[in-house]
């Protein structure tokens, strides 16, 4: 089913982000008293009278040059472009400002509903002094509290009153995967190539993503995807500003939503200390890992590099065995093309259930090969073992004595059981749990 979108625009420091989290239902967007925090689009589903829609905040458009701003411009324009209905914030402390009516004479060329809202009226008396806004032309204004949430339903009554007619088709089951990895590596360009469109703020300036990102495209067989671009995390002793805080903290949270996680590294760069903490955090998390070497085109390369790459990552990413390793390019879109089928594999992968009869044939026959280890004499006895989850699969086995089982014998049965079924790119874990 089709979900309508809403998009929320306005200059700098008005208060969008904050009004787009009041309706999200939670803290999704940065929201920072300093102009320009938001930058790129961001996404998330709402609800109000039962009807569901997509809502994207939007970086602040201005009238003036600043950094990045003819990029947060298309940005903007790209989120109206897609939007069913745009919500226009402006501010009733302020007034009026030329940057207001910049925006305006924008909105007047989409041909859109456009929502006036007059944010931070936080009092009543402060409604006699937002009478000059309807000048901009766009009709009926409501005044809001956003932080407050004060007029934020007549907001919404009016969203749902122009929202097109809701299509009932059924949606396809959908893989969800994210990107991460430290600032600079590439991410959002690789998203763009991937996409073949200027879909998030990519350039050579470290930390210029600093919001999640979810954008739904399907692959040439049918399959949906929903792919998360999140903000670089960096070590928490280099956080300096709340912003970066809130950034490591969505990039957790992306993470936490996806089903296939893509680690991207950076080939110019090499491998760092840091990029194996940034991966422990989606092994932990149980879900589907790709590595991605990004600028692959940049090296120059013999007979040996791309094999002394293959090895060093094994060797610093010990605990990611069961992950694919490709090299890419987001420049020359370099084996680009393998990644959707590779993150369906490893869904599927995510998603396999093993009969308890087959599953406990290949633990008996790993018991057959190596047995059970003994301490102070006594053995560790095996009695059966049953998948109980996917995603990722995971495995209970009844034991005698749950101390009995070691790490390392635990580690060769997992090994067995990956010799005997495919769980490439997916974690899988085992539970040593005493019979009752």
């Amino acid at each position: 089913m089709s979900v309508a979108t809403v998009a929320i625009v306005g200059r700098p420091n008005v208060g969008k982000s904050t009004l787009f989290n009041r309706i999200a239902g939670e803290r999704i967007s940065i929201v920072e008293d300093v102009e320009g925090v938001t930058r790129d689009r961001i996404y998330a589903q709402a609800e109000w009278l039962n009807r569901s829609f997509s809502i994207i905040d939007t970086g602040g458009i201005d009238d003036v040059d600043a950094p990045f701003m003819e990029q947060i411009k298309h940005q903007a324009e790209i989120a109206m472009n897609e939007a069913d209905v745009i919500v226009y914030v402006v501010s009733g402390k302020e007034g009026i400002t030329n940057a207001d009516e910049y925006v305006a004479k924008m909105l007047y060329k989409t041909e859109k509903p456009v929502i006036l809202v007059v944010n931070k009226v936080d009092n009543p008396e402060m409604r006699n002094d937002i009478y000059d806004f309807y000048s901009l032309g766009l009709g009926e204004l409501y005044p809001v509290s956003s932080v407050h949430g004060i007029g934020t339903g007549d907001v919404l009554d009016a969203i749902i009153e122009n929202l097109p007619a809701e299509d009932t088709q059924d949606e396809s089951d959908v893989i969800r995967f994210s990107l991460i990895g430290r600032p600079n590596v590439g991410k959002s360009s690789l998203i763009n190539a991937i996409l073949g469109e200027d879909r998030v703020i990519a350039s050579p300036v470290a930390g210029t993503t600093r919001d999640a990102i979810d954008t739904h495209f399907v692959d040439p067989e049918g399959q949906e995807f929903t792919m998360i671009d999140t903000a670089g995390m960096r070590k928490s002793g280099k956080v300096y500003e709340n912003t970066e805080k809130y950034s490591v903290m969505r990039a957790m949270r992306a993470i936490d939503r996806s089903d296939v996680v893509l680690m991207v590294l950076n080939a110019e760069e090499g491998i760092r200390e840091y990029d194996k903490r940034i991966a422990g955090f989606a092994h932990e998390a149980g879900k589907g890992i790709i590595i991605v070497v990004n600028k692959w085109d940049t090296l120059d390369k013999d007979n040996h590099t791309l094999k002394n790459w293959e090895e060093d990552i094994r060797d610093q990413f010990q605990y990611l065995s069961y992950a694919p390793i490709i090299f890419v390019s987001a420049l020359t879109k370099q084996r680009l093309h393998k990644l959707p089928a590779m993150i369906k594999e490893i869904s599927q992968n995510q998603n396999l259930r093993i009969p308890s009869a087959v599953l406990n044939d290949v633990i008996m026959d790993a018991i057959a090969v190596n047995p059970t280890p003994t301490d102070k004499g006594k053995r560790l006895k095996i009695f059966y073992a049953t998948q109980v989850a996917v995603k990722p699969p995971t495995f209970v086995i009844f034991v005698n004595e749950e101390e009995l089982m070691h790490f390392s014998y635990l580690r060769f049965l997992e090994n067995q059981i990956r010799k005997a079924f495919v769980f490439e790119g997916t974690p899988i874990h085992l539970i040593a749990r005493k019979r009752k």
